[in-house]
């Protein structure tokens, strides 16, 4: 396929990006720079300067919140794709209801809890609708550990599956950036096959 005939399919498709931190701002960047049609961006933080290390943000926009200074974000690299932005922390309620007409999901937070909850919620709500998921990218290093792995029919994981966010081992923007990119990547690629 050429760039355009890609752009013309994937412009018919909405993607929900869940938590718009490291993961989710660089996937949303990459899915925009693509053509994307809709992104829907859920997120209840705001940016502040440790996120600049591997969020897709800018000096001027800590105290703003994460989904409004990544929408402006994306406006600016591509003025025509539909943004619906949330500022709301996702609960399994607000999953149900949000992400009903969206193609696909990237789950992008960093929190096991929050993780696990939209995991059971697209499991039983949403059978036939494809989770991306990001487990393991903290550090630096250890390039030929990350990949990617279908867990069923609909959940995917990108990550290393070992690389426990800490104090002494923090997320930082190479590998962050490798694992939002191969989620974007992964969603292109199913995209690419869905018929809309």
């Amino acid at each position: 396929m050429t760039e355009q005939q890609i752009r013309n399919h994937i412009s018919k498709f909405e993607v929900a990006i869940a938590g718009c931190g490291g993961l989710g701002s660089n996937a949303a960047v990459a899915l925009a720079r693509i053509g994307i049609g809709k992104l829907l961006l859920v997120d209840f933080d705001i940016v502040e300067k440790s996120n600049l290390n591997r969020q897709y943000f800018f000096y001027d926009q800590i105290g703003q919140h994460k989904v409004q200074a990544l929408a402006d974000n994306i406006k600016r690299i591509d003025s025509k794709i539909e943004l619906e932005i949330i500022v709301l922390k996702l609960d399994e309620n607000a999953v149900i209801q949000l992400f009903a007409d969206s193609d696909l999901i990237i789950e992008a937070f960093d929190n096991a809890a929050a993780k696990k909850m939209l995991l059971e919620t697209v499991l039983q709500y949403f059978p036939s609708k494809t989770l991306i998921m990001g487990n393991g990218m903290a550090g630096y290093g250890g390039f030929e550990k990350i990949r990617q792995q279908q867990w069923d029919n609909q959940v995917y994981i990108c990550g290393d599956f070992e690389s426990e966010i800490a104090d002494d081992n923090p997320p930082l923007a190479p590998r962050v950036g490798i694992v939002s990119n191969m989620q974007a990547n992964l969603a292109l690629e199913l995209l690419l096959k869905m018929n809309k």
